[in-house]
């Protein structure tokens, strides 16, 4: 994960991010005219922003079945750390503490100053293929999304977490 890139994204880059993200619930692949109209945005400037975005390596290109984008890990991240730093939850991220088939962790930082960790789900990253038979909550529901997959263990993670704290 590139941190430097926030200072590049503005409103409409994170606008066209969120309508992929939006457009992946039911499209393994989202056409462009569909991002266009989740995100509101006219063509030229819709297509302006996706091809800074693929300069960002945010998100993938695929036409083999018609022409559309999906989102990358990293652009799914960017979202994730757009989210946390837009509810004041954290105010800068540090360096990559850890990294794994699993997960990758960095050291945040809070308004008040506190050092909070920040774990970024990966399965289907490296070698996990076979987690939709090990993990419970993925019985019948797997539809071959990974970043749907993260981020369920994530929230399930999350939940864990808040028990045990």
């Amino acid at each position: 994960l590139d941190i430097t890139l926030f200072r590049y994204l503005g409103k409409d880059e994170i606008r066209v991010l969120t309508a992929i993200e939006m457009g992946m619930r039911n499209h393994e692949i989202v056409p462009t005219q569909l991002i266009q109209s989740i995100a509101r945005i006219r063509r030229g400037n819709c297509h302006k922003l996706i091809k800074q975005l693929l300069k960002y390596k945010l998100i993938v290109h695929d036409n083999k079945k018609y022409d559309g984008y999906s989102l990358a890990y990293q652009g799914y991240d960017t979202l994730a750390i757009y989210t946390f730093m837009k509810r004041g939850k954290i105010v800068g991220i540090g360096n990559m503490i850890g990294t794994g088939k699993e997960s990758d962790i960095y050291l945040c930082v809070t308004e008040d100053g506190e050092e909070v960790i920040l774990k970024l789900a990966r399965l289907g990253r490296i070698s996990f293929k076979a987690v939709r038979n090990k993990r419970d909550y993925l019985k019948n529901r797997f539809k071959g999304n990974w970043l749907y997959v993260s981020r369920l263990a994530a929230v399930r993670e999350y939940s864990f977490m808040e028990i045990l704290h």
